[in-house]
């Protein structure tokens, strides 16, 4: 019995092993290799989000650029419209206005021909109203016309007192042809073609585009901004942040078939140096296209990028390309339209 108890015994009596732990070598082994994917997930996380950062940044001053083209463009297809009126019983004006912001009707209807007047880089002044911190060398743009739809029909909203609108005779026996001037302070007695009834009234526009090296708010962010006649005065909207330059090409129809000749970046100069008298407002009145061009740039720096690219938008007035080379760390793209004046132009056509 004993001997078949004393390997049992000899087993029980037998310390128990020790579990062995990490040695410190082992330790620093491990930290080294956790610090080394700690390291690399970083990297990966840091990388990852500086791309999503650029990619918003750059998506924005995508939908910043189209945005900019779609508001100009939208305008200028509609250059010239007038509803009922028929621009063709308006007046010549025997010069381009002296004060383009003028607040007096008159001057307003004697302006009705000109659908656009613009200023290539400088010679804007008015002692109205101001282009505040207007950026030296780009593009001002002027459209005149009247809202699409009429005043107090359909959904459009009743006339505003104090606010501009233009009726047009329907009437064959009424001496006027239209009407222009401010809700509350003109008569729009004009009749429809039963003379009888009211003729009905639009909105009148004049809307000035240009770039300001400051977004309205205090910061110096170079911003889309457009210039509103009220009525009584003019309001100043910023429309689109990260706009640099405006560059404007004028086509003009120099025989009359609706179809643009020639372009000029300033009509009121072409041929340069040998415009004169009529010739400015005659050209102005000839345009039925508009090339042109926006430089738009990301609201926010890139880490580690410097633009060196030179950036084309169109031709100046002796028809040399413009070309501008702003460098910095900003993102930039060049965004393109060609407008046809469907007014202008459509009024030309010949089957």
């Amino acid at each position: 019995m004993s001997a078949h108890r004393t390997p049992l015994r000899a087993a029980m009596g037998r310390p128990p092993r020790r579990q062995a732990g990490l040695s410190l070598i082992e330790l620093m082994v491990s930290m080294t290799l956790g610090l080394l994917i700690l390291t690399g997930v970083l990297t990966v996380f840091f990388n990852t989000s500086a791309a999503r950062n650029e990619v918003e940044r750059t998506n924005r001053q995508i939908e910043n650029g189209r945005y900019a083209v779609e508001v100009i463009a939208s305008d200028l297809r509609l250059a010239g419209f007038y509803g009922e009126f028929d621009v063709a019983a308006a007046a010549v004006p025997a010069a381009l206005p002296v004060d383009p912001c003028s607040l007096a009707a008159s001057d307003w209807s004697a302006w009705l021909a000109l659908h656009l007047h613009g200023y290539d880089g400088t010679g804007f002044a008015s002692a109205v109203c101001s282009l505040a911190n207007l950026k030296a060398n780009t593009d001002v743009l002027l459209v005149r016309r009247a809202r699409t739809c009429l005043a107090g029909v359909a959904g459009c909203e009743a006339a505003v007192a104090g606010q501009p609108y233009i009726q047009a005779s329907l009437c064959a026996d009424e001496a006027s042809s239209h009407k222009l001037g401010l809700e509350g302070a003109t008569a729009f007695d004009l009749k429809k073609k039963d003379c009888t009834a009211t003729a009905d009234k639009r909105q009148y526009y004049v809307r000035i585009y240009f770039i300001s090296t400051d977004n309205g708010a205090g910061v110096n962010v170079p911003t889309l901004k457009r210039l509103e006649l009220t009525g009584a005065g003019w309001a100043a909207t910023p429309l689109v942040e990260g706009i640099e330059e405006l560059n404007i090409e004028y086509g003009l129809d120099m025989d009359g078939d609706g179809a643009p000749d020639v372009y000029a970046a300033d009509p009121s100069d072409y041929p340069k140096g040998a415009c004169a008298g009529a010739c400015p407002v005659n050209n102005w009145m000839n345009v039925v296209t508009a090339r042109f061009h926006l430089l738009a740039r990301n609201l926010d720096p890139s880490p580690d990028y410097t633009d060196a690219k030179t950036y084309e938008l169109g031709a100046d007035a002796d028809g040399n390309p413009v070309t501008v080379a702003p460098g910095g760390s900003y993102r930039r793209h060049v965004y393109s339209s060609l407008v046809r004046i469907a007014n202008a132009a459509g009024r030309r056509d010949k089957p």
